[in-house]
């Protein structure tokens, strides 16, 4: 569960979500039992939503792990959709590679394999969506690269931004999260402070962040 609302609420809502492939499931499964952060089931069906409404054509993401997400956004893209995905974790990427691969979608997913501020950096080119999961503490550092990175009229969609509800209330903080929520709340106050932007935050998952750019 996301601590970020009640834990009947999370049931209910993924109680009618459509169930996903037998694949992807299994993916999950192993995921959650090996204790590797991917997307809630509710985040899933949200970004399948906004994919197909927005004709969403081209995703970077910051933070493969097993590549779970990534295959979600190459199935929901279809033919003719590219993912660019990265992380830095080598014993991760393996798994993400031979998933990519069992998905059939190794031809729509590049792997690239490093620090995500560096790479971000070195990219060129522009993209319908960026899909930041990386290290919370890096959003706000990999923010003005990402907003390069996208199109106008793109998104720029962001994970666990209330993170554990630590971000709305310090009561809930942990002292060696300090630093995460610090720089988490800076982020935040810079999405919906930033003029090229209309943001909203939602309580979905462990909190998302949806960026329009004008």
């Amino acid at each position: 569960m996301s601590d970020i609302v009640q834990d009947y609420v999370e049931n209910y809502i993924r109680g009618l979500l459509p169930a996903e492939s037998p694949y992807f499931e299994r993916l999950r499964l192993i995921a959650e039992t090996n204790h590797v952060p991917i997307i809630f089931p509710e985040v899933r069906n949200y970004l399948e939503m906004l994919i197909v409404s927005q004709n969403i054509k081209s995703v970077l993401e910051i933070g493969t792990a097993v590549g779970y997400s990534a295959g979600i956004f190459a199935q929901a893209m279809g033919e003719g959709g590219r993912v660019v995905t990265i992380d830095r974790d080598e014993r991760m990427l393996a798994q993400a590679r031979a998933n990519i691969e069992a998905m059939g979608y190794k031809d729509r997913i590049t792997i690239l394999e490093g620090d995500a501020q560096e790479q971000v950096a070195a990219l060129k080119g522009s993209f319908d969506m960026v899909f930041l999961d990386g290290g919370k503490g890096h959003y706000i550092h990999l923010l003005e690269d990402c907003l390069r990175l996208l199109k106008p009229g793109g998104l720029l969609v962001s994970d666990n931004v209330l993170y554990k509800g630590m971000i709305a209330t310090n009561e809930l903080v942990i002292r060696r999260k300090i630093t995460i929520v610090k720089r988490m709340r800076k982020y935040l106050e810079a999405l919906t402070k930033d003029d090229r932007l209309i943001t909203t935050i939602l309580p979905l998952g462990d909190g998302l962040s949806v960026s329009y750019k004008k």
